[in-house]
Parts: structure tokens; C-alpha cells; sequence
């Protein structure tokens, strides 16, 4: 039986003390007794292997529970022959720092050592990317063991020595020298150290601008007024942690709080909530598994807040944290957004801001459009592009502004950034200016990076596709989307579409996603609609499960009463904002994304879109 909570218990649990006196919003739709939900698959015993291989889902860092997957390979109990880990674990749990290489390969770095990891030794972990790091944990002296579905990994805390500092041009660098190295946790603005300090180099870390609080064993590190991850790496020979400090972010007095507490809701969120903006929570059950649904909702046509794509001001290429991305837009309610290359830090399908496409449509996956002060809509979405010339020659573009690299042709323009780098081994463009060509661009000058205008397109040619024109030839670019949707002035790719017209239409092998993707249980995030009302919904395991398939994803939210919803990103991606403060995390850490979805209120969140059009 779904049971749906009143919302007076989330303030009191946002704000603290008594429930305000507000009347609570409606309750979600009930449920349709006359559907059935989608029963999962008895589970098939897997193959005998010649070297074990075996994982789990659960993690304990120094005794810090989380979930994520792992992958064992071996027979021993505590030396694993191989040991496969996310790059999401590995960067904001750990403390690596990675790179990626121009072959599509890894190179990270932990306290002085590194690791070069080809593609082909790259491999998806549940819906991460992941990397063996066995050899580098055991040279660094983590004593890793799995327990069942638990994997357990310990490092000894090292002493702090000292602290130092210097300045540099726009930030300050302090440095942590240690006598070993440690596991360092990022968050929203904050680093979490094991290592065993003093009162006095407390003092020491508050006089350089950060926060500190310490049990004597774990460091919290923080900036004031910074929500956005601190920029930090590791050194070896001596192990050293760099922290680089925004230069806004100067701290006075001598607080001591740690990060770790719950930044406190915005206010204007609070004034809102009730019949103007709808937030509610509850548990179902769907095919053995109990899943606590999120979900927001709200009229877009007439309500106090508009849905924005939330995306970086700088460029398609890097990532941020989603209070980041919604704090830059004062978003107030803010849920992850469309697909990345984690490795590459780029996009992988539409993202269209103000009329322009930031990041275009690919493999015609679902997709979702709309204008100001509308609802909605939903479909399957690709860019049919074709450059011709004066001959009557035509030629297909496949991509614009994509990190999904494929042979053939592909513009890129300044929405992409102030540079363009190949993305794969070998490739030729030509510059156009206007519609003119200007110049012909080998591969050494795109993979050293090409400057692009605000007038420029750059056709890049991949895997030895031809690009026939010569310097002053005149082309034109054709440019229509497969649905009407495309041409909305926002647009935001996701996939697989789930619903449409009160339909299950999910196909995601028509939209390019493999079988593991589509089999599996994850944290989700979907945006949706009700025929009346607009949905930003996330789904999670409750007590600690994975998440529903996709199939009963589908299945719950046909039961809530939406008519319409697209899967977004999920997993680790999978976070909702509100007001401030990030209230669901995917796998129970706040991952990095590359966009998101935000409601802003009306006429606000200004900024960053000038920011990026006077980039």
C-alpha cells in the first residue's frame, strides 16, 4: 500500500521544531488497481568461471557505508587479483584525480603514483565507468576485504605536519603535508580527511580561510559561503593534499563547523510550497522491490517558477556538482539532467537553451521541449543536418556539439566553447565563417585545439570521412528536427522515453541503450507530466536497495497518474535540489553531473545566461 506523507513533516524535518501551520498540498493520484505491476525475472545462476569473479553493491570507506558496485576478481578474500571501482568513487571518495587521454584511455593519479587505463581496460560497472585499482591500492597500503555484498576498505590515518599556504593569481593554494597517505572525500563545497590533527593546525587551517572541525580522526573542510567542490589533488614523496581556495572565499572569526551539516532551505522555497508548488514523498512496492519516489510538481503555465536547462556557463566540456548548477541560475528546485561521457566530461544528447543547440540530439533518443509558460512535450528526437554547396552536393552532419564521436561529419560552434580539441585519434575540419569556408585544419592543429567565434563552424571529419571543399567556397547548412519538439526554444535528452499519451512506449534497445542498461535496478530521475501539471520526479531504493528497472519505473509512474515522462540520467547522477539543499543523492554521494533541470522563479536566473552569451 503507497502511503503518501503529509507535507508539514518535510518542513519540520527541513527547518526543525514544530510543523508550520500551512495547509498541505493534495495528495499524489492513488494508485490503478486494475493494472499489474511488472514482475521481475527469477535470477539465473551465473556461469562457472575459471577465475572467480564476484561483486557487490555495498562499500565501507574507514567504516563509512555507501552503496556502489564493485567487481572482485580472484579467490582470496582480502588480495583481489583485479578490483574494479567507479571513477565516481574513485575521484570524490578516494581522492584520485584523473584525466583523460586522447586515445579515449584514463590516466589517474593517487599520492604519486599513477595509472594509465587504455579504453579497453576501461568497463561499465552497473552504470558507471570503472577502473582496476588493485595494484595502486595495494601499493599505497589499503587493506581492502569483501564481506559478502560488502567490500571494505581501510588506510591507516595518517599525522598532519603542517599546514602551508601561498597566493596565486585568483585563488589561494594550502597545502596538508602528511606522514602517509589518507582517503579524502569531496562534497558540496567541503573535504572530508581521515588523518589525526591538532587543536593549534586547526587554528591554522581557519586563519588560511576554511572551516575546520575534527573527532580526532576525520577533518571537515569547508569555505564559507562556497557550495561548489573545492579544487583539490594529491601529491606523493611526501604524501600532500592541495586545496585550491576560491579568492572569494575568505573565512572570518574562528568557526568551526563542519560541512557535513544541512545547508538551511531558501525561504522563497517555504513561501511556495502548498498549492503553488507540490512536493511530495512516498514508498511502493513494484515487482519485490520497495522504491521511495520524489517527486515536484507544478502548474508551468500559471505558477510562481519556469523550467530552465541548467548547464555550465563556460562550455560543454567539464562537470559540476547539481547545487552548483542550480545555485548559478537560483534555481530552487533543481534534478539532474541528460546523459555525459564521465571520462571525457562531455555531453551525450540534446541539450538547447534560448533557441540554441548547446549539445544536439543523438541515436533519436527521447527527449523532452517546451517554451516559456507551457507544458511540456515528449517524444523521440533527432537533428537531420546537411551541408551542401554550389554543385548541388549534399552531405550529412551527424552531431553538433556532441561528445558522442562516431565516423563521418560533425559542426561544432562556440556553444561548444572558446576551443575545440579532437575527440578521437585522428581528424580534418574546416573553418567556416558565415557560410564561407576559410581555411582547411589538419589533425596535429584540432588535436593541439582550435579557437572558435561566435561566428565560426567548425565540420570536423571523423575515421577518414572526406571533406571535399577548398578555402572561399560557399555551403549551407540544412537543419530540421525529426519532431516538433526540436524546435522548442528548450530541449533536454534523456532516454528511454517511458510514456507518451497515457502509454508505456518504452524501447530502449530503438534508442541505442544496451541490455545490462535496461535489465538493471539504479536510482532514477525523471521528468514528466500529468496532462495539467509538470512532474520532476527521482526514484530510489528505499532502505538502501539499488532502484527500480526501467520497466517499473514506467509501470509506477503510469500508477501516479503521469501520461507523459522520459527517463533522465540515473545512478550516482540521480539528485534533486531544493532550495539549497541537495535532499536526494543517487548512491548516497552527491556525483558530479554535466546538467540539469531547474525551476527558477519568473524572470530570474538572468545571469547565467548572459554570462554564456557574452562567452
Amino acid at each position: 500500500m503507497a502511503r503518501t506523507l503529509p507535507i508539514a513533516f518535510f518542513l519540520l524535518a527541513l527547518i526543525g521544531g514544530s510543523p508550520v501551520t500551512r495547509a498541505a498540498p493534495p495528495p499524489m493520484p492513488p494508485a490503478l488497481p486494475e493494472l499489474e505491476p511488472p514482475r521481475r525475472s527469477r535470477p539465473q545462476p551465473l556461469p562457472v568461471r575459471p577465475t572467480a569473479e564476484v561483486g557487490g553493491t555495498r562499500l565501507a570507506l574507514n567504516g563509512l557505508s555507501q552503496q556502489a558496485a564493485w567487481r572482485w576478481g580472484g579467490l582470496e578474500a582480502r588480495q583481489p587479483q583485479a578490483l574494479w571501482l567507479p571513477l565516481e568513487v574513485l575521484e570524490g571518495q578516494l581522492g584520485f584525480s584523473s584525466r583523460s587521454r586522447p586515445d579515449g584511455g584514463l590516466a589517474l593519479e593517487w599520492f604519486g603514483r599513477e595509472l594509465v587505463v587504455p579504453p579497453g581496460q576501461q568497463r561499465s560497472l552497473a552504470d558507471e565507468v570503472a577502473v582496476d585499482v588493485a595494484a595502486i591500492l595495494r601499493d599505497v597500503g589499503v587493506a581492502v576485504e569483501r564481506r559478502g555484498e560488502l567490500l571494505d576498505l581501510r588506510l591507516p590515518a595518517p599525522r598532519l605536519l603542517q599546514v602551508r599556504s601561498s597566493e596565486q593569481a585568483g585563488f589561494r593554494r594550502v597545502v596538508l603535508d602528511l606522514d602517509g597517505p589518507t582517503l579524502v572525500r569531496s562534497s558540496d563545497g567541503g573535504v572530508q580527511l581521515t588523518l589525526l590533527s591538532r587543536a593549534d593546525q586547526l587554528a591554522q587551517l581557519t586563519a588560511r580561510g576554511l572551516r575546520s572541525g575534527s573527532d580526532g580522526v576525520v577533518l571537515n573542510l569547508s569555505v564559507p559561503g562556497v557550495t561548489a567542490p573545492l579544487r583539490l589533488f594529491t601529491l606523493g614523496e611526501p604524501a600532500r593534499v592541495v586545496i585550491d581556495l576560491p579568492q572569494s572565499g575568505t573565512a572570518t572569526g574562528t568557526a568551526t563547523t563542519p560541512p557535513t551539516a544541512p545547508a538551511p532551505i531558501d525561504p522563497r522555497l517555504l513561501a511556495l510550497l502548498g498549492p503553488q508548488l507540490r512536493w511530495d514523498q512516498q514508498v511502493r512496492a513494484v515487482g519485490g522491490t520497495r522504491v521511495q519516489i520524489n517527486a515536484v510538481r507544478i502548474d508551468p503555465r500559471s505558477g510562481p517558477l519556469e523550467l530552465r536547462t541548467l548547464s555550465r556557463p563556460d562550455g560543454m566540456a567539464g562537470l559540476s556538482s547539481l547545487a552548483t548548477l542550480a545555485q548559478r541560475q537560483d534555481a530552487l528546485v533543481a534534478i539532474n539532467g541528460g546523459f555525459f561521457n564521465r571520462v571525457r566530461r562531455l555531453p551525450l544528447g540534446a541539450l538547447r537553451d534560448q533557441g540554441r543547440w548547446l549539445s544536439g540530439p543523438i541515436l533519436n533518443r527521447g527527449a523532452v521541449g517546451w517554451d516559456r509558460r507551457s507544458l511540456p512535450r515528449f517524444g523521440r528526437l533527432r537533428l537531420d543536418e546537411w551541408i551542401s554547396d554550389d554543385r548541388g552536393q549534399r552531405w550529412p552532419l551527424l552531431t553538433v556539439n556532441s561528445g558522442y564521436a562516431q565516423r563521418g561529419l560533425s559542426r561544432y560552434t562556440a556553444e561548444w566553447g572558446r576551443l575545440y580539441q579532437a575527440l578521437t585519434g585522428s581528424e580534418t575540419g574546416v573553418m567556416l565563417r558565415g557560410s564561407r569556408v576559410q581555411r582547411r585544419i589538419g589533425s596535429k592543429e584540432l588535436a593541439a585545439g582550435v579557437a572558435l567565434q561566435p561566428e565560426d563552424t567548425l565540420v570536423v571529419a571523423r575515421g577518414g570521412a572526406a571533406l571535399p571543399w577548398n578555402e572561399g567556397e560557399t555551403l549551407r547548412l540544412d537543419s530540421r528536427p525529426s519532431d516538433p519538439l526540436g524546435n522548442a526554444s528548450s530541449v533536454m535528452g534523456g532516454g528511454p522515453l517511458l510514456l507518451q499519451n497515457g502509454r508505456i512506449v518504452l524501447n530502449g534497445s530503438a534508442e541505442g541503450f544496451g541490455a545490462a542498461f535496461l535489465r538493471q535496478g539504479a536510482p532514477r530521475t525523471v521528468v514528466g507530466s500529468d496532462g495539467s501539471l509538470l512532474w520532476l520526479v527521482t526514484l530510489e531504493g528505499a532502505g538502501g536497495g539499488g532502484g527500480p528497472t526501467l520497466s517499473e519505473t514506467a509501470w509506477l509512474l503510469q500508477q501516479l497518474g503521469l501520461v507523459d515522462a522520459l527517463n533522465l540520467d540515473g545512478g550516482s547522477s540521480t539528485g534533486l535540489v531544493m532550495g539549497g539543499s541537495h535532499r536526494v543523492k543517487g548512491r548516497g554521494v552527491a556525483g558530479s553531473v554535466h546538467n540539469g533541470l531547474g525551476l527558477v522563479p519568473i524572470g530570474g536566473g538572468e545571469g547565467a545566461n548572459s554570462q554564456r552569451l557574452a562567452n
